[in-house]
């Protein structure tokens, strides 16, 4: 299961940190991802982390954006910084686990169909 928070309407510049708590995974590799969806658009991947803490960024975020983890709290964080009226969206936290589960270390480019596991969604709404 995967829960996001911290959400919310924030002006363009401004910050966010989104959090996705896991529950109930119990393999030692993994991957989680951020993903977005603003209203007509198609679902994209905004930015991953593997159990190697190895990440991967959409190039509309690199430098804002920052994926992150707390292993000790089954928690994965996404940074937002220097938000802008594009980055509006839906945002959903998305994992898949196991060895055979997907891989998505250096240069991986996230795919909807990869990841089995996904939350309920946390809006994000920045206003210039």
């Amino acid at each position: 299961q995967l829960l996001e928070s911290g959400g919310g309407s924030v002006q363009a510049g401004g910050s966010l940190r989104l959090s996705c708590v896991a529950s109930g995974y119990t393999y030692a590799s993994y991957c989680v991802a951020w993903f977005r969806q603003a209203p007509g658009k198609e679902r994209e991947g905004v930015a991953t982390i593997d159990s190697n803490e190895i990440t991967n960024y959409a190039d509309s975020v690199k430098g804002r954006f920052t994926i992150s983890q707390d292993t000790a709290k089954n928690t994965y964080y996404l940074q937002m910084n220097s938000l802008k009226s594009e980055d509006t969206a839906m945002y959903y936290c998305a994992a898949d686990e196991g060895p055979w589960g997907v891989y998505c270390g250096g240069g991986y480019q996230p795919r909807r169909s990869d990841f089995p596991d996904w939350g309920q969604g946390t809006q994000v709404n920045v206003s210039s």
